[in-house]
């Protein structure tokens, strides 16, 4: 059950709020339409309710706020626009990916295909779905925890009438085991057609909460078009028939040349023109969108039945009005109390289902004899709502699988390995024909000229990937706002970069070895005798590379950023480095890489000694200090971005 009080959103300069004091219920096993032309603020008390949105309110699912339950995604699954995935990632990729971040067995991801009817089309890539495919993927991640209630915001839009049958018949299914269901429209036919209970908007507020058969009385009654130069004149003849006759018909003028002809059927309208020589240029039957909150001022509302609903609000039944309710309404109206017309069209608000409580802040209600819910109002109200915080989403239940499936799910990443390595291998054959290279250069094919080495910029390459995919394609924050830095996620991540850059660097060095081998012979790939302390300080370079790339990707949420990152440490921060140790001061610090080197002469336990001489000789280069530097930088600012909401 879904409990909505007082959203309100945030005003902007002098404009009135988008959302207004709305509060409604949404009740389980049934289907809620919240209906409202475009801009009547329907999506944003859609983002207020789901805690995406700052303003005023409190949205209770099944008795608890959403900020209150462990695993919102496992409580509300939620359709917002399109699905927010990699172009290139595959419709079952997707999802198992998500499958991780939800927590859930990845075999739920073939189920929920098996539901949206995605079974043949699970390897299409996400950026080649049309427009019902990707609405069908969206309800599939919507399903995909097995959620209580779902929340769609518009889920039939751009959708052919096939399509949304299908989308309709899947909600009212997903409330007839017991689910609860709330989705936004603009069309009242389709809110008709498929919900249960309608709430309608209209500028920010709730101006009708209906029963879908009242709704179809007061919205949709069926009427007769009539365009004719002489309506005035029909409407007036048609009063008159009906007044002798008896009859209740409402004639009601739109414009000079229009009736809408309630009551009455094609045939008797067209007879009535025939008889007294009306040209008539349009005789149709429609059914009516009376609009919320629109009055129509009838011609004439004739018949005995008429000054009885002008009396008690509510006027006779038309004939033939029952039919078209039912063919409306998926639920049978009471045959005690018929569909009926209404003189003007004011829709039927009822009294608030529910209160707010001061001492808890839930909603209470009773009910009476007849089963009529009579809401028990608090004898004070607060003057203001709880202020509705923005929180970001949480990080993915397997943070370590579910960056697995996200690096391994797109060609990218192999993309760029297959790049470093055949780049490394031309350098490596062009650096031995040219000579004067060392031998350690020489395999790790990194010129003197050139700062870093390919494969350490492909490493921070794949690691400012890690987070800027999350940043332009927010699957994790399809339903929880911004995306997560939480400490859990970074962790994979530097774990996923780390491991990819260490296999790019043995990739390297095998193919550099085994591609000069074959072009010079064995005299260039012999194995120095300091091989350990070397491949200790090539496997840090790389790996120091790729969290660079991952941490200032997650800082500044872009995937250049990351990469910039990389390459500003051996441009920018190894210069200023070495300005700032040897520049002219009091004390100086010359000599610093020799006194740390001596750090490996001391005697260390289970022969750790070369391991230590071989990170303090990675420390001592200039480019491996100013990696360290960049790196301790980074660190703290991603800290201080996870904590900052901790502290205000």
């Amino acid at each position: 059950m879904i409990q909505a009080i007082g959203l309100t959103s945030t005003a902007r300069k002098e404009r009135p709020p988008t959302a207004d004091d709305v509060s409604f219920e949404a009740t389980t096993g049934r289907v809620t339409a919240l209906l409202g032309a475009r801009g009547a603020g329907k999506t944003t008390v859609v983002r207020l309710m789901l805690e995406l949105q700052q303003g005023r309110g409190i949205t209770y699912f099944r008795g608890r706020p959403l900020h209150r339950i462990p695993h919102p995604a496992r409580e509300v699954g939620v359709l917002l626009g399109d699905v927010p995935g990699h172009p290139a990632r595959t419709v079952r990729g997707q999802l198992r990916m998500l499958c991780s971040a939800a927590g859930v067995p990845v075999q739920r991801a073939d189920e929920v295909l098996e539901v949206v009817g995605l079974v043949s089309l699970r390897d299409l890539r996400l950026g080649t779905l049309s427009r019902g495919m990707d609405r069908r993927l969206g309800l599939a991640c919507a399903l995909l925890a097995d959620p209580h209630t779902l929340v769609l915001d518009g889920p039939a839009d751009g959708l052919s009438n096939r399509e949304g049958k299908w989308l309709h018949g899947i909600l009212r299914a997903h409330a007839t085991v017991g689910g609860t269901v709330l989705f936004t429209t603009d069309d009242p036919k389709e809110a008709a057609r498929t919900a249960d209970r309608v709430v309608t908007l209209d500028e920010g507020k709730v101006v009708a909460d209906q029963e879908v058969a009242d709704f179809a009385r007061t919205r949709l009654r069926p009427r007769v078009a009539v365009r004719s130069p002489h309506a005035a004149r029909l409407g007036v003849l048609l009063a008159k028939e009906a007044r002798t006759a008896k009859r209740t018909v409402e004639v009601v003028t739109e414009d000079g040349s229009r009736l809408s002809v309630y009551g009455s059927s094609c045939a008797d309208v067209g007879e009535t023109a025939y008889r007294h020589g009306i040209l008539v240029h349009q005789l149709a039957d429609e059914t009516g969108d009376a609009g919320p909150v629109v009055a129509l001022t009838p011609i004439a509302g004739v018949g005995p039945a008429a000054d009885e609903g002008d009396r008690t609000g509510r006027a006779a039944p038309l004939p033939g009005a029952d039919d078209a309710t039912r063919a409306l309404a998926p639920v049978a109206a009471d045959p005690l109390d018929p569909p009926s017309a209404t003189s003007t069209f004011v829709p039927l608000v009822d009294t608030a289902p529910s209160a707010r409580s001061v001492e808890t802040g839930t909603v209470t209600g009773e009910r009476d004899e007849a089963g009529a819910d009579t809401p028990r109002v608090s004898s004070a109200l607060p003057s203001l709502p709880p202020p509705i915080t923005v929180r970001p989403a949480r990080s993915p239940l397997r943070p370590l699988r579910y960056e697995l499936r996200r690096a391994t799910g797109i060609a990218t990443g192999y993309v760029t390995v297959a790049l470093v390595l055949a780049v490394s291998a031309l350098l490596s054959v062009l650096l031995a024909r040219v000579g004067h290279t060392p031998q350690p250069r020489l395999l790790a094919a990194w010129p003197q000229e050139l700062p870093l080495p390919p494969a350490a910029l492909g490493a921070g390459l794949l690691g400012a990937f890690a987070f800027g995919d999350e940043f332009r394609h927010p699957a994790l924050a399809a339903d929880r706002g911004t995306v997560p830095r939480r400490l859990g996620l970074l962790a994979a991540k530097l774990i996923g970069a780390a491991a990819t850059a260490v296999l790019m660097a043995v990739l390297v060095v095998g193919c550099d070895a085994a591609l000069l081998h074959l072009v010079y012979g064995r005299e260039l790939t012999q194995v120095p005798a300091d091989w350990l302390s070397l491949s200790v300080s090539w496997i840090v370079l790389v790996v120091a590379c790729a969290w660079a790339g991952v941490l200032a990707s997650g800082v500044f949420r872009s995937t250049a950023a990351g990469l910039a990152a990389v390459v500003a440490v051996p441009i920018v921060i190894v210069p200023l480095v070495q300005k700032a140790l040897e520049g002219p001061s009091v004390r100086t610090a010359a000599g610093l890489p020799t006194r740390l080197r001596e750090l490996a002469l001391l005697h260390w336990p289970f022969g750790m000694e070369r391991f230590v001489a071989a990170g303090v000789r990675m420390i001592a280069q200039p480019v491996g200090g100013a990696l360290m530097l960049s790196l301790t930088a980074l660190l703290c600012a991603y800290l201080l971005t996870v904590l900052r909401p901790k502290v205000r």
